[in-house]
């Protein structure tokens, strides 16, 4: 499980080989669901979601395990089991505390990260979007989304739940073209917090033991 968090919600997912552009289809009213949701989180001063995280087979998920993300503006955080992640703005800081190293690079064109709200942004020009209807979530009544990419990247599709009312996200699934997949279910939502100012910050005191590698 540790390998599978690393390689799939804390590190860049790296793009596979890039095919022919296609036409960009997107559903009018799988847009308009996003763009609220869009909307409502950029007018938080931030962001926090507590998630479950799990991966599988052939749509099978077998271990989850808790994780905390927290989001202001482009910054942001997201922690599971010994690995976390920190964007600045600027550059992304992978730490594992149980291999003691922190990778840091800068985001570009072809990576994406998994996230619970990464899709919210990516889909304008990526994906190819499509309403799929209603479906039920733990008791909660949301509208699925499925994303599909313009461009082969590793990725068959992706499902978003949207609680359209509330116009949040409550789950994820994205699913791989070698059948795995991985699923972000979220448990608790927060929002416009007082946050430590140094939340998103990466502070190099703290890892003076740590192999620090810069990409």
């Amino acid at each position: 499980m540790k390998n599978i968090v690393s390689k799939v919600i804390i590190s860049s997912m790296a793009v596979g080989t890039i095919g022919f552009a296609q036409a960009q289809k997107i559903d009018a009213k799988a847009k308009k669901i996003l763009d609220d949701v869009t909307a409502n989180y950029n007018s938080k001063k931030n962001s926090y979601f507590k998630f479950s995280f799990g991966t599988g087979t052939n749509d099978q998920v077998g271990k989850t395990e808790p994780g905390i993300y927290y989001a202001a503006g482009d910054r942001y955080k997201l922690k599971i089991m010994e690995t976390e992640q920190i964007f600045d703005g600027n550059k992304i800081y992978n730490i594992n505390t149980e291999d003691m190293e922190v990778t840091v690079a800068r985001p570009n064109g072809s990576s994406s990260m998994f996230s619970p709200i990464n899709y919210l942004s990516t889909y304008r020009k990526d994906y190819n979007v499509a309403y799929s209807g209603k479906k039920n979530v733990n008791g909660v009544n949301t509208d699925l989304i499925k994303l599909t990419p313009v461009k082969s990247n590793g990725i068959k599709y992706v499902y978003l739940f949207v609680d359209t009312a509330k116009k949040q996200m409550v789950k994820l699934e994205q699913h791989g073209n070698n059948n795995d997949v991985a699923v972000i279910a979220i448990k608790e939502y927060k929002e416009n917090q007082n946050l430590d100012p140094g939340m998103f910050v990466f502070d190099k005191s703290k890892y003076k033991n740590y192999l620090i590698t810069e990409l």
